[in-house]
Order: C-alpha cells, then structure tokens, then sequence
C-alpha cells in the first residue's frame, strides 16, 4: 500500500497532464462553450498547433492569420506597389506582437503542455507502450539532416508559397498550403465528428489536390509513427521553429549546470521525447536546443540534484532531484515504459495460542 501511495504522489508529468487535458478540451471543443463566432475571437495567434477547421475550435494558431496575412495583405498589396504601406505592417506587426506576447510568458511549454497535436501523439506512443509496439528512438545522426526540414516548412509554406499567391505568381489555392498538409487539419477534426477535412478535393486544381494527399497521407503517417516513435511530426513542425527564434527571450525556459557525471549518464537524453544530444552533452545556453519542448522530462529523470532544471525568469520552478528521480523511475522508465504496478502483501502476523 506504501507503493501505491508513493506512486500515486504528484508529480511533473502528472501535472502536465492535467494542463495538457484542459488546454486539449479548450483548443479542440472551447467553442461549444462561447459559441464559434465568439471562439475566432479569443486568439488567433496561439504558438500551437490549434486548428482553424476545427469548427468548435476555442483559439486558432499563428501559423493561420500568417499565411493568408502572407496571401491577401503582403502578397497582394506589394503587387500594387501604390498601397505598400501601413495596411501590410499593421497586420503582420499585429499577429507577431500576439504571437510573442503568449511567447514570451510560456515560451516553448505552448508546445509540450498546450499544442493539441502534441498531446495526441504523446497519447499515441503510450498506447503503442500499451499494445507492445517497440520503440524506434530517432539517433543523433539522422537528427542532423531532420532538424532543417522544420526551418523549410516554415520558410516555404508559411511564408514564400503564400507570398506568391498574393503575388499572383501561385495559384490562389496556394494561399494556405500549411494548413493544407498539417496533420492537426485532419486529426483535431476527426475528434470533433468531422470528416469533412478527410475527404480529398478532387474538383480542385492540380496544386490543391496534390497538397490534400500530402496531407492524408501525412495525417496517417503521423498517427501510425506515433505509437512507436515520440511526437514525429514535431520534429518538423513550423511552430517548433517559429518558437525556436525567440526561446531565450522568453521566461520560461530549460537551464542546466554543468556536471562531472554527466558525460557518463545520458539518461536526460533517453527520457528526452526528442531525443535531444544537447541536454546529454552540453550545458548552460547550448543545453536549451531549438528542439526543446520544456516538457520538463530531461528535469525528471536526472539522478543528481540541481543539474537540469526549468526556471521562469530567475525562479526555479522545478529542479532536478535524486529522490524525486528514484520515485519517478519506479513508474515508468525515461523511454516512456510503464512499470507494471506491484502490490506487496505483509506477510500475516503469526498468532500463538496462550
């Protein structure tokens, strides 16, 4: 029962949990409780993957206003060069501001304790736990050539593809085509009842067809990887490298002290969703890598007292600790393995008759 108790105590990833369920409910069905019109109006600038297809959507993410700010404002008023002024700055100026001002408070936690997408693939991977699934960590050499893609996603088709269009150099299908690939558009969606975005639009012109089986067979991928490797679409996410740009202006963020035990260790790398080298090797700023989710298990699952830690501004907030590490281990190993519970009986009291 001492076990038990103990390994029901609070903890980190519990609380994550918490936050990522009522975050979850708030970004996929906020809208049943404020209506629709009234949920475009909370924000449209969240750093998460918090679609726009989801009609009971409660925010939408900043990656949406971007890329038809990119089609209708910038793209078409730089076309006719006589309106080139405040009516392309004030929009973009505006979405930025929004967007960094929720950055700045959270930082990279938008990721790992908001974005819905995130969350559903963390489930995922623990179902895979459940169902048997081996797990497929990502090396550090494949990590090289994969971190770029995200940086290529964001330039390309949240900013280039959409210029274009309002450029009139792209089709006007072209406006959004993010939106058109990302997984969150079918899989939030889909939690909702809605198949609408499922189905593929073949009345469209060649361009949107093709980005709509792009983005099907991405969708698919996503949740079918999902159960053995952790969050694969993050790991090319725009919204990771959008939130990369800024990570050390924020206040949240991931700090970590250098160690003579560590280059022997490397068990904040194994509990590391990413697979992140850098919390393995490095320290100080390098340690905070633009992967970095601050999902705070790298802090968890650190054997030693006070090497990796999140702050928010110059408080700690959570801090690495030897006891915290033995109970947290006593649960789940740091690749996401969940111990199977045992129940220790005290063995019966031995009566003697008098």
């Amino acid at each position: 029962m001492r076990d038990l108790l103990k390994q029901a105590a609070p903890t980190l990833s519990r609380l994550r949990f918490l936050v990522q369920l009522l975050t979850f409910a708030l970004s996929v069905y906020g809208g049943l409780l404020v209506g629709s019109y009234a949920a475009q109006k909370i924000s449209t600038a969240l750093p998460a993957l918090s679609c726009a297809y989801d009609s009971v959507n409660g925010g939408y993410c900043v990656l949406v206003p971007l890329q038809h700010q990119m089609d209708h404002r910038v793209g078409a008023v730089m076309a006719r060069a006589q309106q080139v002024t405040v009516q392309v700055l004030i929009p973009v100026f505006v979405t930025f501001s929004t967007f960094l001002l929720f950055f700045f408070v959270l930082g990279k936690a938008f990721c790992a304790w908001v974005c819905p997408l995130g969350t559903v693939q963390e489930w995922l991977f623990r179902l895979g736990r459940r169902l048997g699934f081996a797990m497929t960590p990502v090396p550090a050499g494949k990590l090289r050539w994969l971190r770029p893609v995200k940086w290529l996603v964001l330039l390309a088709l949240v900013f280039v593809v959409p210029l274009l269009a309002g450029l009139g150099y792209a089709p006007h299908s072209a406006g959004n085509p993010y939106c058109d690939i990302c997984p969150s558009r079918i899989v939030t969606t889909l939690l909702t009842a809605n198949t609408e975005e499922l189905a593929i639009r073949t009345g469209a012109d060649g361009f949107s067809l093709g980005l709509g089986i792009v983005g099907n067979l991405l969708a698919g991928f996503v949740v079918a990887a999902a159960l053995a490797v952790r969050q694969p679409f993050c790991r090319i996410c725009p919204m990771l490298a959008l939130n990369a740009v800024a990570r050390h202006a924020a206040l949240l963020r991931l700090s970590k002290v250098e160690h003579g035990k560590c280059d022997k260790c490397g068990i904040c790398t194994r509990a590391c969703p990413m697979d992140i080298p850098e919390i393995h090797h490095a320290h100080g700023r390098r340690a905070f890598n633009e992967d970095c989710t601050l999902c705070g298990r790298c802090a968890e699952f650190c054997p030693d007292d006070g090497v990796i830690g999140i702050k928010f501004g110059p408080l700690a907030l959570f801090s690495s600790a030897r006891d915290y590490y033995k109970k947290r281990v006593r649960g789940e190993t740091p690749e996401g393995e969940v111990k199977p519970i045992r129940i220790v009986r005290k063995p019966a009291r031995e009566t003697h008759a008098g």
